[in-house]
């Protein structure tokens, strides 16, 4: 099989899905790590998104981390992309139902339902983008603050201002709920597609993924939630 034929076959589709996924679960590592900066303000009332603003600031303005968020880009749209060419095939396979629905017993739910939590992470995406990268990086709208005599955006404020909104929580977690219930399958899915599976470690691979897809969204869901009610800001 050639390499052309590799990539356009279910199994090319598959490993690229899991290439990808590996990526963007070290992407939601450091990204929660960095949003987590926001809880500074817990210890230090005077702090006012110091360490967070600093933190945004560092990873907008490195060279290397800047050609990284092109790659980044360019692997959230393929494993979008593939997700649903992989979706639409198994659809079609799937197009006359069992005889005798296994429910559960088969497969689980999230499992199963991979397309329509990807399209809400999907819709979340867009809107989060809106929010905070494009007027970051190209409409260069955000309030700026200057510390120690460098000026950076202060997206610290823009979140704040972004989370008053109810709706705007509603629909971050939301997408939260989605995420953990992808990565739910996706950890899991995407370690074994790559040949990281063995017998002996299984049972660890499996509670990290579902460590992984619990920890990760309440945290991305509790900062939201957290400028909303004023626990911090």
């Amino acid at each position: 099989m050639q390499w052309s034929e590799f990539f356009t076959s279910s199994v090319g589709k598959k490993f690229v899905m899991g290439l990808t996924g590996l990526f963007l679960i070290s992407f939601l590592i450091i990204h929660v790590g960095i949003n987590a900066c926001i809880f500074a303000d817990l210890f230090d009332p005077n702090e006012n998104g110091a360490m967070f603003n600093k933190a945004a600031h560092f990873m907008g303005s490195t060279v290397v981390i800047r050609i990284l968020e092109v790659g980044l880009f360019a692997g959230i749209i393929l494993h979008i992309v593939q997700g649903y060419l992989l979706e639409a095939k198994n659809r079609s396979a799937r197009s006359v139902g069992y005889a005798v629905s296994m429910g559960n017993k088969g497969s689980k739910w999230y499992s199963r339902s991979m397309g329509l939590l990807g399209t809400i992470i999907l819709l979340f995406l867009i809107i989060h983008i809106a929010h905070f990268w494009v007027k970051a990086r190209i409409t260069h709208t955000l309030a700026p603050v200057t510390y120690n005599g460098v000026e950076m955006h202060d997206m610290f404020s823009e979140m704040k201002a972004v989370f008053t909104q109810g709706w705007v929580i509603v629909l971050y977690v939301l997408g939260c709920i989605s995420l953990g219930y992808h990565l739910a399958h996706g950890f899991q899915s995407a370690f074994r597609t790559v040949g990281v599976h063995n017998n002996k470690y299984n049972s660890l691979l499996i509670t990290l993924g579902y460590a992984f897809s619990i920890l990760v969204p309440v945290l991305f869901a509790l900062m939201p939630v957290a400028m909303y009610f004023g626990w911090v800001g």
